[in-house]
This record gives C-alpha cells, structure tokens and sequence, in this order.
C-alpha cells in the first residue's frame, strides 16, 4: 500500500512579512514545511511503522527551493520524494492541477495533506484534488485508521467528533491535533541525500484568481487609560463609547 503526501514550501511561521511593491518580499526569511502539512507526514510515517502502508512519497509544487521541504520530510522517514516545477505565484486551481496529474501517475491508495497552510489559509487544494480525481475527500481529521481498504476518520465538530468511513483511494487532510511531528535525526538527514527525489514539469493550466497586490494591516492606535474614581471612570468611559467611538446604543 502506498501513501502520498502533499507537501507546500512555506514562510517560518515566525517570520516578520515585509512588503516591496505590493508583493511579499522573501529576503533573509527561512522557509519550512507547512506546519498542516508536517502532520500529515508524521502521519503517514506512523502508518508505514505500523506496517499498514510499504511506502510514503512526497509530494511538492513549486519553485527549486521547495526541494528543502521534501528532503526535510525525507529526514523524518519518507521513502522518495516528487518535485513538480512551478511558478510559486500559481493559485490554488493551478497548483490543485498539476499535483493530481502527478498523483495520478503515482496512483496512490492514501492521499496525505494538511488542511490548510500557514502562508495563505485558502484550505483549498486538498478539496481540488479530490475532485479533480473522483475521489472522496475527509477534511480536519485527527485520527484516522486503515483496514480492509477503507479509512475511518474522526474529525472536530462543533461540540463533538464526527467519525467517517470512506472507501480507499482517498484524500484526507490533517489537523495539528493528529500527532506530534518528529524532529529529523542526524542519520535521518543523512540518508535523505540518498533517497530520490524525481522532478517533473507541471501541466500548463491558466490561473483562475489573480492576486493584484498584498497589504498589510494598519498599525493599532495607542490605547486610552483610564485613572480615577470608579464613578468618574465609568463617566469618561461613557462618553468615549458614545461621543468618540461613536457606538450605536440600542435600550
């Protein structure tokens, strides 16, 4: 049984984001794996200890330096890893594209990903995959275990757990809840220089969303204290409320 993970090269998520032209300058900031994306391949590397899957392959769109993220994910106990070729700035439709072409090249019985990532919280490819290859999709899932060619997930649901069964091949994505993600050993980074990792060219798709520019936040205003009596507090606070925030007071 062999088990896919899709991978996306993200910004630390520790990074300070700084703006050049209305794009996202990447100067001097460390790229990792997407944090989502790190506990699906955990998960799967606990799948292979368990002998439930023989093989994990790793999957990447992206530019040359995505290849880090899939050694990274080597060093953890992946088998191989895949690199698809693509423009970093291609949207969600596009990069959902090109990894169900590779997907399907591989035909995996388990298809791994993170629910979201961290750069752009779109919570979009996953979903796309699965429907451009027919397959059905669980999402969040924070356990999940596999026997006679079915998957049962549990997933978070408002106030509870909802538990699905789905039949194999499938595509489920992870919440952060699944597991702890390994750190890689110095043997595990080594070997990872060994294992291959195959590059290939993503299907020519056209973009459907264009990202015209990017902007931050405005910065908070200084806060008000207040310092008196309680009587005389409540007063300023008052008149704040209604006179300079302006609040609409309903009795």
């Amino acid at each position: 049984m062999k088990v896919l993970v899709c991978v996306k090269q993200t910004f630390d998520t520790e990074a300070k984001i700084e703006l050049k032209d209305g794009k996202i300058s990447d100067a001097g900031i460390n790229l990792i794996i997407n944090p989502y994306d790190e506990h699906a391949v955990e998960g799967a590397i606990q799948l292979k200890e368990k002998k439930v899957v023989s093989e994990v392959v790793v999957l990447s769109a992206g530019a040359d330096k995505s290849m880090d993220a899939i050694r990274t994910a080597l060093a953890m106990g992946a088998d191989r890893g895949i690199l698809v070729k693509q423009d970093i700035a291609a949207d969600e439709y596009s990069r959902a594209v090109a990894l169900a072409a590779a997907i399907k090249e591989e035909n995996p019985d388990l298809i791994l990903a993170g629910h979201v990532a961290a750069d752009d919280g779109s919570s979009q490819v996953p979903t796309r995959i699965a429907e451009i290859l027919g397959l059905p999709h669980v999402n969040v899932i924070t356990s999940v275990e596999i026997a006679d060619g079915k998957a049962t997930c549990s997933s978070e649901a408002d106030g509870g757990t909802q538990v699905t069964e789905v039949t194999l091949p499938a595509v489920i994505s992870a919440q952060v809840s699944w597991n702890e993600p390994r750190y890689p050993s110095m043997k595990g980074i080594m070997q990872a220089k060994k294992k291959p990792v195959a590059t290939v060219d993503a299907v020519a798709t056209e973009d459907k969303v264009k990202i015209v520019e990017f902007s931050l936040p405005p910065a908070k205003e200084a806060g008000i204290k207040l310092e008196d009596d309680p009587d005389v507090c409540a007063a300023q606070l008052a008149d704040f409320i209604k006179n300079t925030a302006k609040a609409e007071i309903k009795a």
